[in-house]
C-alpha cells in the first residue's frame, strides 16, 4: 500500500513538473509570445490536468499517459528546434558583440563599450578598440553588484593591466523592447553576451544611473598568481570570439554572470571548486574569502565594508584615472 501511494505521489509530481514547463516553454515560443503561443500553453495545460484526473480512472489512466508523454515529446521536440541567432533587433546597448584578435603576447580588444549616459536609459553609444599585452596582465578583480537582498548579486570580472582595466560582464542579450525575467531566462528566451567595456561604464551605469531600485557596487581583489590570471583571460577571450561564430542561450540557473565565470575559471587547475554560493552569488565574495581567494588579514566585514565603491565611483565620474580613483582604500 506504501508503495503504491509512493509511486503515485511521484507520478503526480513528475506530471505536474512537466506539466507546468510545458506549458511555460509553449508561452514564450521562440522569443515571441503572440496569441498562438496563448493557445498552445492554454491547450497543454488542460490536456495536462485531464491527464491528472485520468489517474483515478483505472480504465483511463494508461492511455492518458501514454498520450500525455507523446505531446510532452513534442513540445520538448520543438523546443530543443529552437536555435540562437545573433541576427535580432537588439536594444542598443548589446548590439556589438566584442571580438579579440591575437598577436603573440598583443591582444586586440574590439568593441569595447564606453557609452557616455544621462540616465539608465538615455545614453550616447560608444566603442573603442585597444591593445594590450599579455605580460602586463597584474591580477583579476571581482565586481559584485546587489540590489535585490545579499543572495543575489551581479557578478563582473575586471582584468588589471596596471594603467589599464578590462571589464566583462556576462549577461542575457536583449532584443528591442524587450525586458529581463529570471523565468524567461530558463527558456531559451535571451542570447548570451559577454559585454566588454571600460570600468567608467559598467560601473558608472550602476552607481550613478540604476536607481529603480539603487545599486551597491563592491569591488574585491583577487588573489592568484598572473599565470592563472592570463589563462582565465584567454579563456574569455576565446569564448567571446566562438559567441560570434556561434551564438548560445543564455540560462538563468547554468549559464548566468556566475556560473559562466566559474566554468570560465576551470581552465586553471586550482579553480575554486562548485559550491552553492556559486548558484546565490551574492554570497560568492564570502565563499572566495572563507577559500583563501581574497585579502584574509582582515575580517570578512571590514573587508566588504572598504569594497563598497558607490561613493567612491560617483566623486571619479568620467575622470581617465577612473579605474585608479575606485581602487583607492580597498585594500
Amino acid at each position: 500500500m506504501m508503495v503504491t501511494l509512493i509511486k503515485t505521489s511521484l507520478l503526480v509530481f513528475a506530471l505536474i513538473s512537466t506539466a507546468l514547463w510545458g506549458a511555460l516553454a509553449l508561452y514564450f515560443g521562440d522569443s515571441y509570445t503572440g496569441a498562438i503561443n496563448i493557445s498552445l500553453s492554454a491547450a497543454f495545460g488542460l490536456f495536462a490536468l485531464l491527464t491528472l484526473f485520468s489517474l483515478g480512472l483505472p480504465r483511463w489512466r494508461q492511455r492518458g499517459l501514454y498520450a500525455y508523454a507523446l505531446v510532452f515529446a513534442l513540445v520538448l521536440i520543438g523546443w530543443f528546434a529552437i536555435s540562437p541567432s545573433n541576427q535580432r533587433q537588439w536594444q542598443p546597448d548589446v548590439a556589438k558583440l566584442a571580438y579579440a584578435t591575437f598577436d603573440g603576447d598583443l591582444v586586440t580588444v574590439h568593441n569595447i563599450r564606453n557609452f557616455d549616459y544621462r540616465s539608465e536609459l538615455d545614453y550616447q553609444s560608444a566603442y573603442y578598440t585597444k591593445t594590450f599585452d599579455l605580460k602586463k596582465l597584474e591580477g583579476v578583480d571581482l565586481l559584485s553588484v546587489y540590489w535585490m537582498g545579499p543572495a543575489i548579486a551581479h557578478t563582473i570580472l575586471s582584468f588589471n593591466f596596471g594603467d589599464d582595466h578590462l571589464a566583462v560582464s556576462i549577461e542575457a542579450r536583449k532584443e528591442l523592447g524587450e525586458g529581463y525575467s529570471t523565468i524567461k531566462g530558463f527558456f531559451r528566451q535571451y542570447e548570451l553576451i559577454y559585454i566588454v567595456a571600460d570600468e567608467r561604464d559598467v560601473v558608472r551605469l550602476r552607481t550613478h544611473y540604476r536607481n529603480d531600485p539603487p545599486e551597491q557596487v563592491y569591488l574585491y581583489k583577487l588573489q592568484g598568481s598572473t599565470e592563472n590570471a592570463k589563462r582565465l583571460f584567454l579563456e574569455y577571450l576565446n569564448k567571446i570570439n566562438v559567441l560570434n561564430e556561434s551564438p548560445q542561450f543564455y540560462n538563468t540557473l547554468l549559464d548566468n554572470c556566475t556560473t559562466a565565470i566559474w566554468l570560465r575559471s576551470r581552465v586553471n587547475v586550482d579553480h575554486l571548486r562548485f559550491s552553492w554560493k556559486v548558484l546565490l552569488s551574492g554570497y560568492l565574495p564570502e565563499y572566495l574569502y572563507e577559500s583563501q581567494r581574497l585579502d584574509t588579514t582582515l575580517p570578512f566585514d571590514e573587508l566588504q565594508r572598504r569594497a563598497l565603491i558607490n561613493e567612491r565611483a560617483r566623486a571619479a565620474d568620467q575622470a581617465l584615472d577612473f579605474s585608479k580613483r575606485i581602487r583607492m582604500n580597498t585594500k
